[in-house]
């Protein structure tokens, strides 16, 4: 909300910049936090509010309202014990959590939450706490069928869209598999960005059981239809600060799995130097997190550990690995080998879970759906249900990276990638993003295309090019025997 610095109300409630204000109306109430403005933008005796708090609170020409300061959020007591290394109690997280729903806490108090957690830590014990409130405060799917699947990657990889691929595949097979994935929250896409340059994704509760009813599966945004609601307003914090800690990641996925009413969920955890998980030990103890937490609220979980090295495909960014996908899924000859391979395997390893094929004969039977179309013709079919399928859109606006020396590609630094792709738009910029033309290994000449990077604005293209001047080593190269 907005308020005059000379506002009678403002100067005797004492309101200041960023103070939280409690907003009553004859229709409704809700908490906003204020800016102060100074000149003739309101008139005196005037407030202002965003489009959404009006949305909530007004929605009709020029009403009254009563403004008062919010009461004492008592949660906000034990944020405090943990900035100072104390466990949560499971009262203390039911608290925080419900507060956070209700819109009580500011973008300051979640952060301070989300920087608390990750500095001093989660117990296995709070973890679940967390899990299990978050999945409270929201909706929560039950479907007639004995088994559901699910596949989850945990990040941090540039390109790895296996994810409409496996959905693809599994219902093929005639296995439940309702997805319901998040947007980008430290990366250029997430599953929902993607598949939102293809199909739309912001389905309500009905149009989605609809489309699993009719195909077996879906590919939807899980905000939209409110599961782990909370999790969507940590995730936008968690944006802003490029933070994803390991307590909050494994209550972020299992929260939306038990949610979506998943019985049997796998999890890919790629691993390497710049991914999101750096060694196989951090590996080891995320699976047993995710493996422990999981047992709590009965799901079958499987782990499967994949090479984090490099960038999977050559698109990282919404439509570039929307095209990534197409072309795993049309079989065509140019399509990438790496991206088709993992999630064939990880297909796989969900027929397996799920006891629909012997052990060791997923990944040929995911391997046999993609090849015959039948994936293919499965993933039109739930596109088109969701609302129309489209191709991607493409950038108008493009800047070829040169190699400045021959050599070996010896590493890709996967986190530098990511940045450079967001810097150029993505995912805001749905065609934004980087093409990769060189993998780790090739042997590359002076003046070789490595990357095209791809924005919608020229100075979007501008911006990130600055980013690369000083980044000229996130593709190392070695040269010699």
């Amino acid at each position: 909300m907005y308020m005059r610095s000379d506002c009678d109300v403002c100067r005797s409630e004492g309101f200041t910049a960023h103070s939280r204000v409690l907003i009553e109306t004859d229709e409704a109430s809700g908490l906003a936090t204020l800016n102060v403005v100074r000149g003739e933008l309101l008139k005196p005796g005037e407030a202002g509010l965003s489009e959404s708090a009006w949305e909530r609170l007004a929605n009709r020409p020029r009403p009254t309202a009563r403004f008062s300061h919010a009461p004492t959020v008592a949660s906000l007591r034990p944020v405090r014990a943990k900035i100072h290394g104390r466990t949560l109690e499971a009262e203390d997280i039911a608290a925080i959590v419900n507060d956070i729903a209700a819109g009580r806490y500011t973008d300051v108090e979640i952060a301070a939450l989300l920087t608390a957690c990750t500095s001093a830590g989660m117990t296995m014990r709070e973890v679940v706490a967390l899990t299990h409130e978050m999945v409270a405060v929201g909706e929560r799917l039950h479907w007639d069928r004995e088994v559901v699947a699910d596949k989850h990657c945990v990040g941090g990889l540039p390109g790895n869209r296996t994810t409409p691929i496996v959905v693809a595949i599994v219902a093929a097979r005639g296995v439940c598999i309702p997805k319901t994935s998040s947007r980008a929250i430290t990366s250029p896409a997430g599953t929902a960005d993607t598949v939102a340059t293809m199909a739309p994704v912001n389905l309500d509760l009905s149009a989605m059981r609809n489309v699993v009813d009719r195909h077996g599966g879906c590919l939807v945004w899980g905000g939209s239809v409110q599961l782990s609601p909370v999790d969507d307003t940590l995730i936008r914090v968690e944006r802003a600060l490029d933070i994803d800690s390991e307590a909050q990641l494994v209550a972020s996925i299992l929260s939306k799995k038990v949610a979506a009413g998943s019985t049997h969920v796998v999890i890919d955890i790629p691993v390497g130097p710049s991914a999101k998980v750096r060694d196989p030990i951090a590996a080891s103890a995320l699976s047993r997190l995710l493996t422990q937490v999981a047992r709590e609220f009965g799901l079958e979980l499987r782990v499967v550990l994949t090479d984090g090295s490099q960038p999977v495909g050559r698109g990282i960014g919404p439509a570039l690995e929307a095209r990534d996908v197409l072309a795993v899924m049309r079989c065509d000859a140019d399509a990438p080998e790496d991206l088709r391979r993992r999630a064939v395997t990880l297909a796989g390893e969900v027929l397996e879970a799920v006891a629909h094929c012997p052990r060791g004969a997923g990944g040929a039977l995911a391997e046999e759906t993609l090849q015959s179309g039948i994936a293919w013709r499965k993933l039109q079919a739930i596109l088109e249900a969701q609302g129309g399928m489209r191709e991607p859109p493409v950038s108008g606006h493009r800047w070829d990276f040169l190699a400045s020396a021959g050599g070996t590609i010896s590493a890709i630094d996967n986190r530098r990638l990511a940045r450079a792709a967001k810097l150029a738009g993505a995912p805001s910029s749905p065609a934004a993003g980087i093409r990769l033309l060189a993998r780790l290994g090739d042997e590359v000449q002076v003046g070789q295309t490595l990357f095209e990077l791809h924005a919608e604005t020229p100075g979007e293209l501008a911006y990130a090019r600055s980013f690369f001047d000083a980044n000229r080593d996130l593709l190392r190269m070695t040269t010699g025997p």
